[in-house]
C-alpha cells in the first residue's frame, strides 16, 4: 500500500527488500513491481517519503523499480540535525566523491554492477537511471555500462566546491558522448532556476561536453513546494528537489509534468520489443 503521509516515516512495506554483493561489497536494495528495470538513486539524507513516492509513480507507470539504500535511514523523516549528519559523513566517504578531483564516485562501479543484474532479472531492451542531487551524475556514468539505456539526472550536485564543473572526468565524458552519438542516445536533466547547488554553469558544462544529447530542462522557482522535510527547510532555503521535496502534486504543474517526462522516457527507451 502507497504511503500517504509525507511528514512521517514510510514504511515501505511495499517492497522487497534484498541484498546484492558485487564487486565484494553488499548493499541493500529496495525492489518493487514488474517489467524493465529501473535504478531510483536517492538524494540527500536518504530514501525519504518523497523518493518512495517517485519509485512508486515509476512502478505503477510498468517497471521493476531497484531502490539501493546508499545512505541514511530507509523511509525515515530524518530531523534536520540528523540529515546533517548523514550528509557530512557521505563527503568523508570513500564511496563517493563530493568535491573536485579524481573523476566519478567509486560507488558507481557497485551501481553499474546492479544495472547489469537487473537487467539479468528484468530482460528488456536494457535498464533507466535516475539520480538525485548528490547521486545526480550517477546516471550518466552508469552509462558506460551498456544495459544503461535511460540516464536521467536530477540536480546533479557534485563537485560541490565547483559550480561550473560536472563530476564525470573527460575521459568518461568522451566515452559517454560518444556512446550517446553513436547508438543514437539521450540524457535527460532537471534543475530549478534558482536553485544554488545545481546552477545554470553546470548545465551548461554538461551541454558542452555532451553536445546536443544532453536535454535540459529549467523549471522555474515559482513551481517548487514550500511544504519540505525539516533538513530542507532549515539547510536547503531555495528550490533543488525537482521529482521529489519540491514537487508539487497537481494537474498542470510544472514538476508534474517533469515527472511525466521521465516516466515517458523510461517508456521510450525500454519497451519491450
Amino acid at each position: 500500500m502507497a504511503h500517504t503521509n509525507l511528514s512521517s516515516d514510510d514504511p515501505l512495506n511495499d517492497f522487497i527488500a534484498r541484498v546484492y554483493s558485487i564487486n565484494d561489497v553488499e548493499k541493500r536494495v529496495l525492489i518493487a513491481g514488474h517489467g524493465p528495470a529501473v535504478i531510483v538513486m536517492t538524494e540527500m539524507p536518504g530514501i525519504s517519503p518523497q523518493v518512495a513516492r517517485f519509485s512508486r509513480w515509476v512502478r505503477d507507470a510498468g517497471f521493476t523499480v531497484y531502490l539501493p539504500s546508499l545512505f541514511g535511514r530507509d523511509g525515515a523523516v530524518l530531523s534536520a540535525e540528523e540529515g546533517v549528519k548523514v550528509f557530512q559523513r557521505a563527503c568523508v566517504s570513500a564511496e563517493f566523491r563530493a568535491f573536485a578531483g579524481n573523476g566519478s564516485s567509486p560507488i558507481t562501479r557497485w551501481l553499474k554492477g546492479l544495472a547489469r543484474k537487473a537487467h539479468d532479472e528484468c530482460g528488456g531492451p536494457g535498464v533507466g537511471a535516475i539520480g538525485m542531487c548528490f547521486t545526480g551524475n550517477f546516471a550518466l556514468s552508469m552509462m558506460l555500462e551498456p544495459s544503461v539505456l535511460a540516464p536521467v539526472l536530477c540536480q546533479p550536485s557534485l563537485p560541490l566546491d565547483q559550480p561550473d564543473a560536472v563530476e564525470s572526468s573527460p575521459e568518461e565524458l568522451k566515452l559517454v558522448r560518444d556512446r550517446l552519438e553513436r547508438e543514437d542516445l539521450t540524457v535527460l536533466a532537471y534543475r530549478f532556476e534558482g536553485d544554488q547547488i545545481c546552477r545554470a554553469a553546470r548545465f551548461a558544462a554538461y551541454a558542452d561536453a555532451l553536445g546536443s544529447q544532453f536535454l535540459a530542462t529549467t523549471l522555474p522557482d515559482g513551481a517548487a513546494n514550500r511544504d519540505v522535510a525539516p533538513f530542507f527547510a532549515k539547510h536547503v532555503l531555495y528550490p533543488h528537489s525537482t521529482v521529489t521535496q519540491h514537487l508539487i502534486d497537481g494537474t498542470g504543474e510544472p514538476t508534474i509534468a517533469a515527472r511525466d517526462e521521465i516516466i515517458e522516457f523510461f517508456q521510450m527507451r525500454l519497451a519491450k520489443v
